[in-house]
């Protein structure tokens, strides 16, 4: 029996997850994910570690770009075959490939006649890695499933997506290959989710593997109690009102966003924050707050109280959603203070950017980050303290307060981790702690060892592990 495991990305960085799994007869992806660190986004553009075309399966754990945002190239160099994902991961996966083939094009576009401009030559050519048609050319290939049901991915290799709790339609994904009356089950964790949290159900549990591959974004910390968070949104907002500022929020369209609306939505109803209009400009989470609302079945007993109410999370007066270019322009003359959610969550694209190059210098708005973010993006900078940025080709200084609510995050804190690990009712062979920086991955190994005594490792890019 010969299992080999190779880490092709999220490998001691947070994007970019890809796993490449061999047996002897099958070779399958679990997630395609887009690089989106500054320093590492060069392997966007490098040939596959195998040919696309020997792959037999692609498996999606859900639909961030940095787990999904690479299939447009695998399969633009040859990828014919499935791609195995829930049936929430596949709806969204159609807006969100679709946006970031069409993100890909615009910039593009603007860097080239920036460069031009400018008489700068950069090592890739100013051409989209691809486009919204490439994306639109996976769409085929999508087979869904549902959670908790076996599927055979081939003649050695059974399947089951397991609710991770972490974004709509996001999954855990436990594999069980058999050869010659021999088994190994092999768990990834994906990225997993908090329990009691607003909208979704919490976390499966796995109760048996041989191997565990888990991620650890924030596996060197403790989030703070959503409560005091809410609190502290709150009086964030208050002030920057009082301040006759803009609070300006990073947002991922998918989950992020709708939790913000869950919780502004409570804070609005029991008078704690005034009724201010709130923006959401991003199509995209337009797009997807829409397949919240066709999805009750994935909602948590709280959410489906509200529907069963008749009101939903998701409306409330003085909520816009602005899905054309006009409108969102029109938010940037807006006299009174406002709330403004936007895309994309690190900062790295999207409408957001016009947002934080109009208020990023004036003192009285408030730039509030709810969400990881990645070690060479926009968003770290600004969180680490810098005193000027880059935004669209132009330099601003860094006036606005700055902010950071980490318990809004739809990624587990290491005591959660922790708690999914406990699942496991037997002693694995090995854990693989992934997709977090250097510190989160140490961090979480030494909470394992000590936890559990379990033998555990971070990977680094492009390491081979033998499994059998």
């Amino acid at each position: 029996m010969s299992i080999k495991i190779q880490f092709l990305g999220a490998a001691q960085n947070v994007t970019g997850s890809r796993y490449l799994l061999q047996t002897d007869r099958t070779h399958l992806l679990v997630d395609c994910g887009l690089y989106q660190e500054r320093r590492l986004q060069n392997r966007n553009w490098q040939p596959f570690d195998v040919p696309p075309e020997s792959l037999n399966a692609v498996l999606v754990s859900h639909a961030h770009i940095d787990h999904c945002g690479l299939l447009p190239k695998l399969v633009k160099d040859g990828y014919k075959g499935p791609v195995y994902l829930t049936a929430a991961t596949a709806e969204i996966a159609r807006i969100s490939l679709a946006d970031a083939g069409k993100i890909q094009e615009e910039d593009a576009a603007f860097k080239k006649t920036r460069h031009e401009r400018e008489g700068r030559k950069t090592q890739y050519p100013e051409i989209p890695l691809y486009t919204a048609e490439d994306a639109r050319a996976v769409f085929p290939l999508f087979k869904t499933v549902a959670y908790n049901r076996e599927i055979t991915i081939s003649p050695d290799i059974i399947a089951t997506f397991h609710n991770a709790g972490h974004v709509f339609g996001s999954a855990s994904i436990e594999l069980k290959i058999t050869e010659n009356n021999h088994q190994k089950v092999i768990a990834f964790s994906g990225d997993l989710g908090n329990w009691d949290r607003p909208i979704l159900k919490n976390p499966d549990l796995i109760n048996q593997a041989d191997y565990i591959v888990i991620e650890s974004t924030y596996g060197d910390r403790t989030h703070e109690d959503i409560n005091e968070a809410l609190l502290k949104l709150a009086d964030i907002i208050n002030q920057t009102v009082k301040l006759g500022g803009n609070v300006v929020i990073p947002s991922f369209a998918l989950e992020r966003t709708q939790d913000l609306l869950f919780f502004l939505n409570r804070l609005i109803s029991e008078s704690k924050i005034p009724r201010l209009k709130v923006f959401v400009d991003s199509p995209m989470a337009i797009s997807i707050t829409k397949i919240f609302k066709e999805h009750p079945e994935l909602y948590d007993r709280e959410t489906t109280g509200w529907v069963k109410n008749g009101s939903s999370p998701f409306e409330f007066e003085g909520l816009h959603f602005t899905n054309k270019a006009a409108d969102s322009e029109a938010i940037l003359a807006e006299k009174d203070s406002c709330i403004i959610i936007a895309g994309s969550g690190m900062c790295t694209g999207g409408r957001i950017k016009r947002h934080l190059a109009s208020n990023i210098s004036r003192p009285e708005s408030t730039i509030l980050f709810v969400g990881f973010q990645a070690t060479g993006t926009l968003g770290r900078l600004i969180t680490d303290g810098v005193k000027e940025v880059r935004i669209l080709g132009q330099y601003y200084p860094v006036h606005a307060r700055i902010e950071e609510l980490r318990a809004f995050s739809a990624h587990a804190d290491q005591p959660t981790l922790l708690r999914w690990l406990k699942g496991f009712k037997n002693r694995p062979e090995q854990v693989f702690v992934t997709h977090g920086e250097p510190k989160s991955n140490q961090m979480l190994i030494n909470a394992i060892t000590d936890t559990f005594g379990w033998e555990t490792i971070a990977p680094a890019y492009q390491d081979e592990c033998q499994l059998d």
